[in-house]
């Protein structure tokens, strides 16, 4: 930047991981960053407090280890030290009565191996007999996108899409494979399946060949010892950028210039000028902050069309003894079919042992070890059973609670309770879905110096996001950098 060349401005609306990411990546981009957030905090889903002591996530409480975006931003703000990978991700289904283990080679619930999911004895007899039909029968023709049930049925029957690819895709979206777009939700199976006649084959082909004999196993996932809840203040310092809570962007309007954004109440807005502002929103606010945006109506309505589910995490805290056998395995999933409240549980303390140990910073050191206790998270709500939700906080305890003895045995009162609600949390990728993000993208694109990014469009995991913050910050870098020397 020469001298006297005037810094460029970018407003980043939302403070989530997305939006911290993109301030992150922003950092040396010789531009004054300013982060907008509506809610008291930063962070979005990633939070953290204490249970029974413990500090546990009371949000998204993993991330791939395979996924690089995700572990590389947090080395690159200092944090690599702390990561720590997952002791096991052994799941069971808790399905008719029983725990039955997941078949060990499966994409998302699709059956890469028939001996291996009939050792699972997830299955009944016939509905076993229906799923190896998939190995004889002509491919299955996809005249563009299409559920995930209507296909995945189709090759074996509903019995896997109820009893494995409903409780995966469940514990991801909080949504129904019946609606959930195959394209979108699998895209490597959907990408593959087209070589192969065989779903079966097509999902051993996406996993690759297992691990040998004596191979070491990578990690699936990893985590930070005090919580991914770490992360958003983490990146909020090292981004160097101006954080704003409270600070709801209501208008958005082009200028000769740039952009500017009303900011705050009615009854006292303030404007906020930027040259570029990228929208890190969930869907539907992102789709009313562009509705205002002269040029920006065909995006907005694409946006306005991805629906979002609610859930809450119910998370307690038992004496260990009061399970009558020890807790081991990541955790469970539990079939809508079942009917049961709980849709999923983790046994934190077991996937990731450091918990056992861990104790709050303001506890005083004592030779004395405190009561070993197990804690687990009951994730309840999909997309359609919102009623569930409606109970309140003692309420939803007392039912997940009562749904984890009648699975593991548990008994007594726990000895602390934490409900989190995470309201129209996540985005369903609904038939479609991708042409809405072309859509949406091919809008945005259209309007200089505009970006999205976030859960709403190309995954929702953390690494996703994190990828799609990149995506928007390097079509902002380009802009930036052709209205510097135009």
């Amino acid at each position: 930047m020469s001298a006297g060349e005037r810094r460029s401005r970018v407003a980043i609306v939302g403070g989530g991981i997305a939006g911290l990411a993109a301030a992150f990546f922003l950092r040396d981009a010789h531009a004054d960053v300013t982060v907008l957030e509506g809610s008291p905090r930063l962070g979005g889903k990633l939070a953290v407090s204490e249970v029974a002591g413990v500090p546990v996530d009371s949000g998204a409480e993993a991330l791939l280890a395979r996924r690089p975006e995700g572990t590389d931003l947090i080395a690159a703000v200092g944090l690599a030290g702390e990561l720590v990978d997952a002791a096991t991700a052994a799941a069971s289904l808790w399905t008719r009565g029983e725990f039955r283990p997941l078949p060990t080679r499966q994409f998302m619930g699709v059956p890469a191996e028939f001996d291996d999911l009939e050792r699972s004895r997830i299955l009944s007899p016939a509905g076993m007999d229906r799923a190896r039909q998939d190995a004889s029968l002509p491919a299955t023709p996809r005249d563009g996108d299409v559920p995930v049930a209507a296909y995945v049925a189709a090759r074996f029957g509903t019995e896997v899409v109820d009893r494995l690819v409903e409780p995966l895709l469940g514990g991801v979206y909080a949504g129904r494979p019946e609606q959930l777009s195959f394209e979108a939700t699998l895209p490597v199976l959907a990408q593959v399946s087209s070589q192969h006649a065989s779903l079966a084959e097509a999902a051993a082909s996406a996993l690759g060949p297992p691990p040998g004999r004596g191979s070491e196993r990578q990690p699936v996932f990893t985590t930070l010892a005090g919580g991914l809840g770490m992360l958003p203040e983490a990146l909020a310092r090292a981004s160097g950028a101006m954080m704003r809570t409270r600070a709801t962007a209501r208008v958005l309007r082009r200028t000769g210039v740039g952009w500017r954004l009303t900011v705050g109440p009615a009854s006292a807005p303030e404007s906020v000028e930027a040259d570029a502002v990228i929208i890190a929103l969930p869907g539907g606010p992102a789709g009313r902050l562009l509705a205002g945006a002269d040029g920006a109506g065909g995006a907005a309505a694409a946006l306005a069309e991805i629906p979002y589910a609610s859930m809450a995490i119910v998370t307690l805290a038992y004496p260990a003894a009061a399970f009558p056998v020890p807790v081991t395995g990541s955790g469970y999933l539990v079939p809508a079919v079942d009917g049961r409240p709980v849709k999923a549980v983790t046994f934190s303390t077991a996937k990731w042992p450091h918990l056992r140990g861990a104790r709050p910073a303001h506890a005083p050191r004592t030779d004395t070890p405190r009561t070993e206790l197990e804690i687990v998270r009951c994730s309840v709500g999909r997309l359609g059973d919102e009623a569930v939700l409606q109970r309140d906080d003692a309420d939803l305890a007392a039912l997940a609670a009562a749904d984890l003895a009648a699975a593991t045995g548990v008994t007594g009162r726990p000895a602390a309770i934490r409900v989190t609600r995470w309201g129209g949390g996540l985005p369903q990728y609904t038939t479609g879905h991708l042409d809405r993000v072309r859509r949406i993208r091919a809008g945005v694109a259209a309007l200089p110096g505009l970006a999205v990014c976030g859960a709403a469009y190309d995954g929702i995991g953390i690494p996703a996001c994190i990828a799609s913050a990149r995506l928007a910050v390097d079509g902002v870098l380009a802009y930036l950098g052709e209205w510097r020397h135009g």
